[in-house]
This record gives structure tokens, sequence and C-alpha cells, in this order.
């Protein structure tokens, strides 16, 4: 972070004392503004008060644990970025915390320089610069409003969150032809590996979803390759 930037608001919500204290002063060394709280029932309060850029949750808590939080958060703010925090490394937590609509997952015991290199390139996706400069696509009966996030058909308006905004317009610029996965990875997830895979598979489903009301539109997994998009696509610069 420059010192240019304006200060980054981060809620961190984390139970146990002596690392959530090394956490917030370790991100405010680094330019952070960062809040603690010690359970998610003082994180959803200060969250409905206050503006965060991100939130950062252990998901162990008292009173209401980080899953809990999450969801809280997300029927309110579908956009902005959540990384978890656990002492757990099961895939169906982690699914499920990527399901809630997690944006990294973080395995304790962990450096605290791994963590803010993981914001740093969540919020260079959130705030940098689209795969390319199309306004709009039309895919099928849809308008894509790539920069308001929407989906819309007829008077239906989807609200898209973040990453499923980025996964489709990585589709769209790679309509009917192969989206590769590892491209796909790398340009949202940062890394390929087997979690990273696993949420995109769950976007891939989400999207799948919004899409379902034009039958023409179809994306085929196609294996050992990556995705592809199959519809009739228009652009808007």
């Amino acid at each position: 972070m420059t010192q240019e930037e304006q200060k980054l608001r981060i809620l961190l919500c984390e139970d146990d004392e002596s690392l959530g204290m090394l956490l917030r002063e370790y991100l405010q060394a680094k330019g952070y503004d960062a809040e603690l709280y010690p359970d998610g029932e003082a994180g959803l309060k200060a969250f409905v008060k206050g503006t965060y850029d991100m939130c950062v949750l252990d998901v162990m808590m008292p009173k209401m644990d980080g899953f809990a939080l999450a969801q809280e958060i997300r029927q309110s703010n579908q956009e902005i970025p959540i990384i978890f925090l656990t002492a757990k490394n099961l895939k169906d937590d982690i699914l499920e915390g990527f399901k809630i609509g997690a944006d990294d997952y973080i395995t304790k015991p962990f450096s605290m320089e791994e963590l803010v290199l993981r914001m740093e390139a969540i919020l260079r996706r959130v705030h940098g610069k689209q795969t390319k400069n199309v306004a709009v696509y039309h895919i099928g009966k849809f308008i894509f409003d790539t920069k308001r996030q929407t989906l819309t058909l007829g008077d239906v308006q989807t609200k898209l969150t973040t990453k499923e905004s980025e996964l489709l317009i990585l589709l769209c610029a790679h309509a009917n032809e192969v989206l590769q996965r590892e491209l796909a990875l790398k340009t949202i997830w940062i890394d390929d590996n087997y979690f990273n895979a696993r949420s995109m598979d769950v976007y891939i489903t989400k999207l799948r979803k919004h899409l379902k009301d034009d039958p023409e539109i179809e994306i085929n997994n196609v294996h050992g390759k990556g995705y592809r998009l199959i519809a009739q696509m228009e652009e808007e610069n």
C-alpha cells in the first residue's frame, strides 16, 4: 500500500486476544485502519454502524461464529471482501466458507506477511481494472453491465457479487471458446490450488443458476481444460 492511498478500513474479528492485538498492530503498521472485535456479535454491531473495505473473520468465535457473521454481512453487502481465519483445515468447512461468499481462507498458524499479501491481492482485484474494457455484454437474452455488476433479463435484475462478475467477465471475454481453468484461477484467485479450484466450481454453479432462464445459454465443463460459455454475444464499449 502506498502512502498516497487512503487508509483502508479493516473489520478484524478474533477472539484470541493476543493474536488479535498482534494482527491489529501489524495491519496498522502496514498502513491499514484495522478495528479489532473479540466476537461475532460485537463485529456485527460495528459493521452495521461503520464503513469497511474488508472483513477478516475468525471462524470459531463466541456469541456468533465467523460463518454466521459472514452470512449477516452478506445480507446487506454482497461485495465487501471477506477472509476467514481458522484453526481447521477441513475441506467441508472451507467449502462452506466459500459458499457463504468468502474471498479467501487462511489456516492457522499463518504468517502475518502472507495474510497481508492475500489481502492486497483481493483488494487489487476489487479495485483494479477489468479484463476487457467492455461496459456491457449482451449474453443471449441477458444484459450484463460489468461496471454495475448486474445481470438483467426483462424486468428482472440480479446483482452479482464481485467474484461472480469477475468470472463472468472472463467467460464473456472467451465466449464460445475455452476459458482455461488455470488462467481463471490465477486471474481471480491468484493461486490455482485445490481449494480455490473448488471455490471456482461453486461460482460456476451460481452463474449457471443466474443464466438458467435463457435455455440457449450454456456454461460447459471442458474436461481437463476449463469452461466454455456458449451463447450469442454482443459487446458495448
